[in-house]
């Protein structure tokens, strides 16, 4: 058996969608210097889908191909786990399509069930296209649930956005807009007020410094705009500043970025998904990354989705991508040491 190289954690790698960027994604981390040197990859998909983003890359690496079912553990090359289940020939790019969905689903799958068997310390995986999964998959509704489903357990789990230091969580993620006042308590308020200090606790930081976005324009203007500032928010807050929390807010949310921007804060937790998510975009779309948090191990994908209008063009720019796995090899190396 051949052995994992020293004080690198194991990452499983998923391919995602094939009609997107995914393929040449993934072959561009292979390529990385920084990522072979920081991670032992184990990359789940099929070989020919990966020799189509190789090409589509104009890139080259060396690779240990093994099929399901053997030695899985990496050396001093990356392993692919070629599960022979997809035809690129069958895929139109910048099409979404059940067979593209049951494709990166399945890598998925097997990446999370690596993880939870103690085989790989992280699981990373390029972009993939919620449409394209929900084909496939017709209860799908986005990572975080369907991890829940393949690992068979319920948890505090939510998104996280990173982008060069910063962090972005959020109370409500994949709802209608119309909805998310009425999920907005005071006991997810604090609960994701802990996980996100947690979270950031297991990424290195020593006193997580947190604000909190208010809901309503102008923090609800005294009740003028609203009053779920008041009434929810703030004794979220208060409640875990009573916990030793580092944590601020409610903030009027066209201002609180400004002020992480510069500095006060390590994270902003949002009351819903694009009250923060248009805010990390606009910082660096091509740099942020998402991570799962509350899980027992962490995963990472590149913030931005699956590109289908670039697939094959050979420009997919891999440095969201590349963040991704070394966030996850950080925050697996501390996990080993700890």
């Amino acid at each position: 058996m051949t052995a994992v190289v020293p004080n690198q954690p194991v990452i499983a790698l998923a391919i995602g969608d094939p009609a997107g960027v995914g393929p040449e994604l993934a072959a561009m981390l292979l390529a990385d210097p920084d990522v072979r040197a920081a991670a032992s990859l184990v990359v789940f998909g099929d070989r020919r889908v990966l020799a189509r983003g190789a090409a589509d890359s104009a890139v080259t690496f060396d690779i240990d191909v093994r099929g399901p079912g053997e030695d899985i553990v990496p050396g001093a090359k990356p392993v692919l786990i070629d599960l022979g289940h997809l035809d690129p020939a069958t895929i139109v790019r910048g099409v979404a399509a059940a067979g593209g969905g049951r494709f990166a689903l399945a890598n998925f799958s097997a990446c999370l069930k690596l993880a939870a068997a103690g085989k790989a310390q992280a699981v990373c995986f390029t972009p993939f296209n919620k449409a394209a999964m929900r084909l496939a998959h017709p209860s799908y509704d986005d990572e975080v649930g369907y991890t829940q489903e393949v690992l068979g357990i319920k948890c505090v789990a939510k998104e996280f956005n990173v982008l060069d230091g910063l962090w972005n969580a959020r109370v409500t993620s994949h709802v209608p807009l119309s909805a998310v006042a009425g999920l907005i308590t005071t006991p997810d308020v604090l609960d994701n007020i802990r996980l996100t200090n947690a979270s950031l606790l297991e990424a290195g930081l020593a006193v997580p410094r947190i604000g909190v976005a208010a809901l309503n324009p102008h923090a609800g203007d005294g009740g003028n705009f609203g009053h779920e500032e008041e009434t929810i928010i703030a004794p979220a807050v208060a409640q875990a500043r009573q916990e030793g929390i580092e944590v601020q807010g409610p903030f009027p949310s066209d201002t609180v970025f400004v002020r992480a921007t510069r500095g006060a804060f390590d994270a902003v937790l949002t009351m819903y998904h694009d009250q923060g998510q248009i805010a990390m975009k606009l910082i660096g779309f091509d740099r942020g990354v998402t991570l799962l948090g509350g899980f027992p191990f962490p995963i990472c994908t590149p913030a931005h989705g699956s590109a289908y209008d670039i697939a094959g063009k050979g420009i997919a720019n891999p440095g969201a991508s590349k963040a991704a796995v070394l966030l996850a090899a950080k925050m697996a190396g501390r996990q080993r040491h700890s």
